[in-house]
């Protein structure tokens, strides 16, 4: 009987899974902040008198046991990002789920994931990079309370004009794979951003 009651649960357990895998099958999670944040595995950098401390938020998470939280001080002419992918300057900033050349980039649609909104009305700048270190940007308002999904769509995304660095091969078009993406609270304001459960979607 035991034995049996056992067998049950498993079954259920499974059942639930593959039924949440399937409700998802849409999105692939590339990023999730689990694990170790620091140095050695997130490529940031600041200066021009802004302030940055990159923070784990266990209590203010969407999934898992935490998210990312970034706290700032942004003055004028400073700058800060930061960044997580493959082919930075640090290298343990190489953590994603999957890697880009093991994903099949022509199926997805959009770069997206969940940021805490405070309503604050300040802005984030989203950078993705592509396998010739060409930078792209997407602008986040934090006009909103709560979790949100924030998507950015391949196609929205528009060409640094102001930088890019001097090994970029520039031609305007996201080549993929993208190698890399990064954050960077932009408003001249204090504040913090929670960022967790960076993803890909799916065409349709």
């Amino acid at each position: 009987m035991k034995v049996l009651v056992v067998v049950i649960i498993i079954v259920i357990i499974l059942g639930v899974y593959m039924i949440f895998n399937m409700s998802n099958s849409n999105v692939l999670v590339i990023d999730d902040f689990e694990g170790e944040i620091a140095p050695r595995t997130v490529d940031f950098d600041v200066g021009g008198g802004s302030e940055l401390r990159i923070r784990l938020s266990k209590d203010i998470k969407y999934s898992g046991r935490q998210a990312l939280k970034l706290e700032y001080n942004a003055v004028p002419g400073g700058y800060m990002w930061i960044a997580r992918g493959y082919d930075l300057d640090v290298a343990g900033a190489a953590k994603w789920l999957k890697k880009p050349t093991e994903i099949n980039w022509p199926d997805y649609q959009a770069f997206a994931f969940y940021m805490y909104g405070q309503n604050s009305k300040n802005m984030l700048e989203v950078d993705i990079i592509d396998v010739d270190f060409e930078h792209f940007r997407f602008m986040v308002k934090d006009d909103f309370n709560g979790w949100k999904e924030i998507v950015c769509p391949f196609s929205e995304f528009i060409v640094r004009e102001d930088w890019q660095p001097d090994k970029a091969r520039e031609n305007k078009k996201i080549d993929f794979p993208i190698k890399a993406f990064q954050f960077e609270p932009c408003s001249i304001a204090k504040g913090d951003f929670y960022l967790d459960y960076v993803h890909l979607i799916k065409k349709e």
